[in-house]
């Protein structure tokens, strides 16, 4: 499974390149345009994409791009959840941390 992340291009950084900027939740990073450019470059400032590796993969909508964004906001809270309650288990399963406590 692959998963993309949705970022608004915001520059074209090198035409002949196929290169620009996306921002993604307010950090920046260059992304290859190469598998979306069917226009030209300049039309797709602006525009939403989904960006998986380096790569925008596919253009997609704002309303497309939010829903998407607000679910990896979701899973990351339910990852953290997880894996907090995965330590609570090791913890209480953990022989060694009741060594100090018998007399």
């Amino acid at each position: 499974m692959c998963l993309g992340i949705p970022g608004q291009i915001v520059e074209i950084t090198d035409a002949p390149r196929q290169m620009a900027v996306a921002e993604v939740s307010g950090v920046r990073r260059e992304v290859s345009l190469a598998p979306v450019a069917d226009r030209p470059l300049t039309e797709l400032l602006g525009e939403w994409v989904l960006i998986h590796v380096g790569f925008a993969m596919a253009v997609i909508d704002a309303d497309e791009a939010a829903q998407t964004l607000i679910a990896l906001h979701d899973l990351g809270e339910a990852q953290e959840a997880l894996e907090a309650m995965a330590e609570g288990e090791r913890a209480f399963a953990d022989p060694a941390s009741d060594e100090g406590d018998s007399a």
